[in-house]
């Protein structure tokens, strides 16, 4: 029980909260760009089995780190007790939380329409999720080492999987491929609003007022994201999906015709290479 205990207190070693754009923040935006053109360059014509090797391997390092976070946020020693206490508000079903359970579909999913879709909302909406913390972290840093680090290890790779994919699968990125992964997105979002019906009154029944805020649309809690929580107390709630989910529409598909614009662009660079090398 002494090891346990150290050990919970070792995971909860603290390092002074990174800013935004500082030293911590800048290295994994650049560990996040290397890792992109890297993938990019040297897997961007793989075959099936290395593509989907790759995204397995992304995934188990996520889940991994999930797991590990979910434990963070569930155990504490107080007292020199091990102490359990799980914050619902850490559930992970957030746009971000989506490469847990999209990913092992692009992986094992035969390919195929299915497997299209899947790949799509990597390309758009994981990309887009990924940048937007990269760009604005937010209140996404603490004081904890290893929190701060899965964090960005997380996002990071959101990021890289989606370039990845757009890189690896550039001839099928069209208007009617997006719109695949916007189907997804949809799904998804529809699951969220059920969950944070669902486990809201599940947990006010047991006594319990944890923020279940799934997507950050639930009617129960105020939205904090930039923007959309300007918007949420101004609007009916339905009116507030409708424009949350034509906003990340949009932007996801911003997100995934710059992806397009630069695979072209590196097409036709190295074909020019390749040409002035005859």
């Amino acid at each position: 029980m002494d090891f346990l205990v150290k050990l919970v207190e070792l995971a909860r070693s603290e390092m002074e909260i990174p800013t935004n754009y500082g030293w911590f923040h800048l290295m994994f935006i650049g560990i996040t760009v290397v890792a992109s053109v890297l993938m990019c360059v040297f897997f961007k014509n793989a075959d099936e089995r290395k593509v989907r090797r790759a995204c397995l391997v992304m995934w188990i390092v996520i889940v991994v780190l999930e797991i590990y976070k979910q434990l963070m946020f569930t155990y504490s020693v107080e007292d020199g007790k091990i102490v359990a206490d799980y914050w619902w508000e850490f559930f992970p079903f957030q746009l971000c939380s989506s490469p847990l359970y999209i990913l092992p579909f692009v992986a094992f999913l035969p390919s195929g329409k299915l497997h299209d879709m899947m790949c799509a909302f990597m390309i758009a909406f994981s990309i887009f999720g990924g940048i937007c913390v990269y760009v604005f972290p937010g209140d996404v840093f603490t004081e904890n080492i290893s929190i701060n680090i899965q964090t960005m290890v997380h996002h990071g790779i959101q990021i890289v999987s989606g370039v990845y994919l757009a890189s690896r699968y550039r001839q099928k990125l069209t208007f009617k491929y997006y719109l695949k992964g916007a189907a997804v997105f949809v799904l998804l979002l529809g699951l969220a609003m059920l969950l944070n019906e669902v486990v809201h009154n599940w947990l006010v029944n047991g006594g319990q007022n944890d923020a279940f805020n799934m997507f950050y649309i639930s009617p129960y809690f105020d939205c904090t994201l930039p923007v959309l929580s300007l918007i949420y107390p101004k609007v009916p709630y339905a009116v507030f999906v409708a424009i949350y989910a034509f906003g990340f529409i949009a932007a996801s598909a911003i997100i995934f015709y710059v992806a397009k614009g630069i695979t072209v662009i590196g097409h036709s660079i190295r074909m020019r290479l390749f040409k002035n090398a005859a």
